[in-house]
């Protein structure tokens, strides 16, 4: 049987509500995993298909095919990949910014960001801020990134944290270039069987029809499992695009050569899955 990685964050909710309802049916074992996780499988031949980490596609391109017309980006602020900070993106040169272990493409941004927009250099130092006491975060910066981050800032706004400055990537980006940023991308193994990667790129693509039209229903269920209100929860999965199209491919090529300028990435041409 086919084994199909997923992210448990929210956002990826829209994508695979109705496989979880039994609505759209993948023959498939679902594997559950953070970003990082789910890239370490791949790697290593142990899921057949899953969502990973734009990076970890341009990093080893020549193992994957792209799902087409299927990832996780954003046109603007994606909300839950965010920088809090106790002073000034471009004051916290030298100091202590604990960056996610979780997620590749983040923290790839991130230090792009430092180094062409803010035009500084911090600490950068590997934590696990999504595991943590988010009210006892004491580092000058922290990137954080998925459902904890929307938490982090609804706690930000309660005046429950010590930061008083807040970063949202996606709408960095956006102003830096003018591109959508792609965050995450779905690949298939290419020893996966050709046929099954397939089934399992339809079964997704249906179950994500499902899910941007039920938004309000996903919201809703969300909202009851992290303590924000409904109304937050629909606009954040309402800000998300689950689409590759040519905008967004233009977006996801620009990260890439900026990558590949900086030393990050080598060559990472986009190669899809196709019948043929």
């Amino acid at each position: 049987m086919m084994r199909v990685g997923r992210i448990p964050y929210v956002n990826c909710a829209p994508v695979y509500g109705a496989i979880d309802r039994g609505l759209v049916r993948v023959q498939a074992e679902l594997v559950v995993g953070v970003p990082t996780a789910l890239n370490a499988q791949m790697a290593a031949g142990r899921l057949d298909v899953s969502v990973i980490s734009a990076v970890e596609y341009a990093r080893d391109a020549e193992r994957y095919l792209l799902l087409p017309d299927l990832a996780i980006s954003c046109d603007g602020p994606v909300q839950s990949v965010l920088l809090f900070a106790t002073r000034e993106a471009e004051a916290l040169g030298g100091a202590r910014v604990v960056v996610s272990r979780s997620s590749m493409t983040s923290v790839a941004l991130l230090r792009l960001l430092f180094r062409e927009v803010w035009r500084t250099t911090p600490q950068f130092e590997p934590g696990d801020s999504e595991t943590e006491d988010l009210t006892s975060l004491t580092a000058p910066g922290h990137l954080v990134i998925g459902d904890a981050a929307l938490t982090l800032s609804s706690l930000m706004r309660r005046g429950l944290t010590p930061f008083t400055h807040v970063y949202d990537l996606g709408a960095m980006w956006r102003a830096w270039t003018g591109l959508p940023f792609v965050f995450a991308v779905w690949v298939a193994s290419r020893t996966a069987p050709v046929a099954d990667a397939l089934a399992v790129h339809s079964a997704l693509l249906d179950s994500r029809a499902w899910g941007v039209s039920h938004l309000p229903l996903l919201a809703a269920e969300a909202s009851a499992r992290m303590g924000l209100s409904a109304a937050e929860c629909e606009a954040y999965l309402s800000g998300l695009d689950y689409r590759l199209g040519v905008s967004h491919l233009q977006g996801l090529t620009d990260f890439y050569r900026r990558l590949a300028e900086g030393g990050s990435i080598g060559a990472a041409p986009l190669r899809f899955l196709t019948a043929a």
